[in-house]
């Protein structure tokens, strides 16, 4: 009888830890942009399950993942930081917890040889993701910087990977595209070249951000995450060629591809983090919403302080 109340005892506690850690599982919507992709390598090295969280990653194109939160199939996301301002104003409340990235050359535009300028697209075709998304924010924010808007140019409606697809098949005067799918025109300089990118205008940056509710309800995992990813940070430092291959595999690239796709861009460690939001985020947020506002995406600007909680990075 004793070592059965000892078995006993021991299945509950097994049965407890399951049930706790079913309170910390996640769904996590994003894309395969090469500045996600340290989330891919904590789920896949076993990272979140070592800080306690059961995470599920689901690709969702930028255009849908709000939807995606409104609905409760996620409820976290990985978006650029404009994004979050779109969502909130469009009463899809959501709040940034950590930064993820920085692109330094690995968002851009692509052009035919025979643009020469910004000023050259005005009545071109170009090739960007629908209006809310960080592809056509960006072509927006090179336009106005250039004199221009986008009702000076026509739209077409493409994701970044069909975007840079189709404009290497020769179609389109240009097109917004990012890593790693901008490595397909980089590596096709017969059908054009890249006449701008991050690196000439810094308005792309990201940041991981949760529901109200998720936050309110399980605080604890949103700690976990944010270590979570800072510790896989610290794991491509201490294992690039392993880290490398386990999201270049994600995204169909080589460990040597995924490498030189990351090199257009800079993920963000805890120290990065809070330099950017003791500064930079204010700035870029208030200027980022002044223009979604000039384009019609929003049409009133959202208290930028209360999409935000910082506290959640340890």
């Amino acid at each position: 009888m004793k070592t059965f109340a000892i078995t006993a005892a021991v299945l509950t506690a097994l049965l407890g830890s399951t049930a706790a850690r079913a309170e910390t599982s996640v769904a996590i919507g994003m894309s395969g942009w090469t500045g996600f992709a340290p989330l891919t390598l904590a789920k896949e090295a076993g990272i979140f399950e070592k800080n306690g969280l059961d995470v599920t990653i689901t690709k969702i194109p930028q255009a849908s993942r709000h939807l995606a939160l409104a609905s409760g199939d996620i409820q976290c996301a990985a978006t650029t930081v404009e994004t979050w301002i779109v969502w909130n104003a469009n009463g899809v409340p959501a709040t940034q917890i950590f930064q993820l990235d920085k692109s330094h050359g690995a968002d851009g535009m692509a052009v035919r040889e025979d643009i020469a300028s910004i000023a050259d697209l005005k009545g071109k075709t170009i090739a960007a993701s629908t209006p809310g998304t960080s592809p056509y924010f960006f072509l927006a924010y090179i336009l106005k910087e250039n004199g221009l808007s986008v009702k000076d140019v026509n739209v077409v409606n493409l994701e970044p990977g069909p975007a840079a697809q189709a404009f290497v098949a020769g179609q389109n005067d240009a097109a917004m595209s990012y890593e790693p799918y901008l490595s397909t025109v980089r590596a096709a300089p017969d059908q054009g070249k890249i006449i701008a990118t991050t690196l000439d205008y810094p308005a792309v940056m990201d940041t991981f951000g949760c529901t109200p509710e998720f936050l309110k309800d399980n605080p604890e995992a949103a700690k976990a995450l944010a270590t979570s990813y800072f510790e896989a940070l610290d794991m491509i430092k201490a294992e690039p060629e392993k880290a490398y291959g386990i999201m270049g595999a994600d995204v169909k690239q080589s460990a040597e591809a995924f490498g030189q796709s990351a090199k257009f861009l800079e993920w963000q460690d805890k120290a990065a983090n809070k330099t950017f939001f003791e500064g930079e985020f204010m700035t870029f947020s208030e200027k980022a919403a002044d223009l979604l506002m000039e384009i019609g995406i929003i049409k009133s600007k959202p208290d930028i302080s209360t999409i935000v909680d910082t506290s959640f990075i340890q």
